[in-house]
């Protein structure tokens, strides 16, 4: 019986934020990335309000983007 290995090819990319560059790491991307393990936002550049509710898989959430929106979640800065 002949054994058939298969490995993915790891990019730089896959292990980078697309929003903002930073590295994530595989577990991240797995959990919260898209249908391809890709992270669209991460910790560094969105909270975890919206990461949980799927803007790491590139998804629109409700809750106010806080690199857009005054306040660090949001909401009206302090």
């Amino acid at each position: 019986m002949v054994g058939v290995t298969t490995a993915l090819a790891f990019t730089a990319e896959q292990g980078e934020c697309r929003h903002c560059g930073a590295f994530v790491t595989d577990e991240f991307r797995r959990v919260f990335g898209d249908d391809h393990d890709r992270a669209h936002r991460c910790s560094e550049c969105d909270t975890y309000a919206r990461l949980s509710r799927g803007s790491a898989a590139g998804c629109e959430v409700e809750i106010p983007d806080p690199e857009t929106s005054p306040g660090r979640h949001g909401g009206e800065p302090a």
